[in-house]
């Protein structure tokens, strides 16, 4: 199975795939709201506005693996990454990231080496993948700031392969 095909749900129970972001760059970043990281947020968001008409989007995956940091239930969530953070990209539903119960998409991801050549685990909260529109994922590690150079370099080379296709 493609890493496309992989069934998702959306943070208000909906069908999804990354099959919906077909030809664009899709950055996946497990979050929490209760998490040093957390306002990492701000900085997604701001990608989002930026790259958002140009075909990129973030997808937030909720996740409470790591020290309970995403208690609450998907109307919190919602309302949490709303009113705090702007948020506008698209939330699913809470997964597993790790372990014998993680999510597929993430049993796919967690393949996938960081510039350090470490495959494996998520090791925290905001760990991001980006999916460029040729198929390749490119894997960032959860201190790695939304905004660094070679996420941004990452994106615009996704985005040169969009409009090139």
């Amino acid at each position: 199975m493609d890493i496309r095909d992989i069934p998702l749900t959306t943070i208000d129970g909906a069908a999804a795939s990354l099959a919906d972001y077909d030809d664009q760059v899709v950055m996946v970043v497990n979050v929490a709201s209760r998490c040093g990281l957390t306002p990492q947020y701000e900085k997604l968001e701001a990608l989002q506005r930026e790259y958002g008409d140009r075909g990129f989007t973030v997808l937030g995956f909720p996740c409470n693996q790591f020290a309970g940091q995403e208690p609450g239930d998907a109307e919190h969530i919602k309302e949490f990454c709303s009113m705090t953070y702007g948020v506008s990209f698209p939330l699913m539903a809470k997964v597993k990231v790790n372990g014998r119960h993680r999510h597929p998409l993430y049993a796919e991801l967690t393949k996938v080496a960081d510039a350090a050549g470490k495959a494996g685990r998520v090791t925290w909260n905001f760990e991001k993948f980006l999916v460029l529109p040729d198929g390749e994922v490119v894997r960032f590690r959860p201190t790695t700031q939304p905004d660094h150079p070679a996420i941004i370099a990452a994106i615009e080379r996704g985005l040169v392969e969009t409009r090139a296709a």
